[in-house]
């Protein structure tokens, strides 16, 4: 399979999409089981309790409650409005902040962020200057507190669908920032595997988009793979990617390969291959890497190979560096469930 192509499917029952580029699996969404509030949902709610010593409060929603990192200015009993920011964890409150995006396949609505941008992906000046334009008449008599971003999907798009794009946001962040009054409630509900597979996947275009595939294609055979704790690497190389309850473990062996660049080799390929599968996996937290023996020389040019490798991710990811003991620190923001979590019992059964 050559190119970049998106694969919308059911998984045990549940709704999913499959992004694969050159015959790879680069990504994967899956729809959790029950009725958890997804990334991105808005809710009107309830201050409760301040939480002082943990810098937040705890807040009221429709079903169970949220923390919300902020204390300054608010009071219990007041209503806010506020967006899941990630998945919570088993017997946790869900993750919210006050910082509302609206988010479609080419505009976001930016609600106290004022300002007109165009992704700096987009070079062409011609078309930053039509999409300035597009931005300037779509927000023409908005709050000045509504800012706007163009995505770098816009480039090559039809004017009309981003203006509507454009229209369809604001129109939605209108409404729902006037919607103050009353108690818990679900104002916009977030969005599923493949809606956000169609807003996100967008920039490359896609070569093509494929409706129920995964069998004929080979993506439960790649599902398979990832939930495996060991990863095949470049040559002779494995690394092993195991979850504990305070961090994730990963380690990185050399394998049969016994020549003195061993190590290098085997960690640059881990390095390279690190951010995809923690993003297939849905794995953050804190991450401790215990790379395979090689000089220290040589850690300025891993430094740089996972510098370059996480470049692109879109989870906020600090690259922290190495222990006094030789291993690697990163934190990663838990951005979804892990897979195995999603998939559960089934998932279970199907690597058994």
């Amino acid at each position: 399979m050559i190119g970049r192509i998106v694969v919308l499917d059911e998984l045990y029952g549940r709704p999913a999409a499959a992004l694969i580029v050159d015959g790879q699996l680069q990504d994967l969404l899956v729809d959790p089981e029950g009725d958890d509030a997804l990334p991105g949902a808005i809710y009107r709610c309830v201050a409760d309790r301040l939480m002082k010593g943990q810098g937040g409060v705890f807040v009221k929603l429709p079903q169970g409650s949220g923390f919300l990192r902020q204390t300054s200015g608010i009071a219990p009993g007041a209503r806010l409005l506020v967006q899941v920011t990630g998945p919570s964890e088993a017997g946790k409150a869900v993750p919210v902040t006050t910082r509302l995006l609206f988010k479609s396949r080419y505009a976001i609505v930016t609600p106290g962020a004022p300002g007109r941008n165009i992704s700096r992906r987009i070079k062409d000046e011609d078309v930053r200057a039509e999409l300035e334009a597009l931005a300037e008449n779509g927000m023409k008599g908005a709050s000045e507190t509504l800012g706007l971003i163009l995505r770098s999907a816009c480039e090559g798009v039809d004017a009309l669908d981003i203006a509507q794009d454009i229209a369809a946001m604001r129109d939605l962040a209108e409404a729902v920032l006037a919607d103050t009054n009353g108690g818990p409630e679900l104002l916009v509900e977030g969005a599923g595997a493949q809606e956000t597979a169609w807003r996100d996947w967008a920039d490359p275009a896609p070569d093509e988009v494929i409706t129920g595939g995964f069998e004929d294609l080979g993506v439960l055979e790649m599902i398979d793979a990832v939930l495996d704790p060991r990863v095949e690497l470049q040559g002779a190389g494995h690394m092993m990617i195991e979850p504990t309850r305070a961090l994730l473990a990963v380690d990185v062996n050399t394998g049969g390969d016994t020549t003195p660049a061993a190590g290098l080799k085997a960690n640059i390929a881990a390095a390279r291959d690190l951010p995809r599968q923690l993003r297939l996996r849905g794995l953050g937290g804190q991450i401790v890497v215990d790379f395979a023996p090689m000089p220290k020389r040589d850690r300025a040019v891993l430094d740089q190979v996972l510098r370059a490798a996480f470049k692109g991710e879109s989870a906020e990811t600090s690259l922290v560096g190495w222990t006094t003991l030789g291993l690697y620190e990163l934190v990663r923001k838990r951005d979804r469930l892990a897979l195995a979590d999603v998939l559960g019992a089934e998932a279970q059964e199907g690597t058994a």
